[in-house]
């Protein structure tokens, strides 16, 4: 049973489309963990899509159980790594327009 507010806690919830991107767990593994009894759920629906919600750490749990903590070490390495090379990427823009605005600030500075 999940923790009294755990489906209201800020990232302690994630949908299943989240979960497969984010541990590379399939729809059938998420599944097959509910029908196990080993996650709780919650259905949502946006634009008359329908999705599962699952919490996160139930999630782990299963996956460790499953695969075992390396599996989850590591696929936890890689979303880390995505979200750190979106990061630099949306830094590396916003440094290159910092830096030509400077230009024009310069050359209007100049004239």
């Amino acid at each position: 049973m999940a923790e009294y507010g755990e489906w209201v806690r800020k990232g302690a919830v994630l949908s299943e489309v989240t979960a497969q991107k984010e541990y590379g767990v399939s729809r059938d593994f998420i599944v097959q963990g509910i029908q196990a009894g080993k996650l709780e759920f919650r259905e949502g629906v946006i634009s008359g899509n329908p999705y599962l919600r699952i919490l996160r750490s139930q999630l782990e749990l299963y996956i460790v159980e499953q695969f075992g903590s390396e599996y989850l070490a590591k696929a936890k390495s890689q979303t880390e790594v995505r979200a750190i090379t979106k990061e630099i990427a949306d830094l590396k823009k916003k440094l290159s327009a910092l830096e030509a605005r400077k230009a024009a600030l310069r050359l209007a500075m100049k004239s």
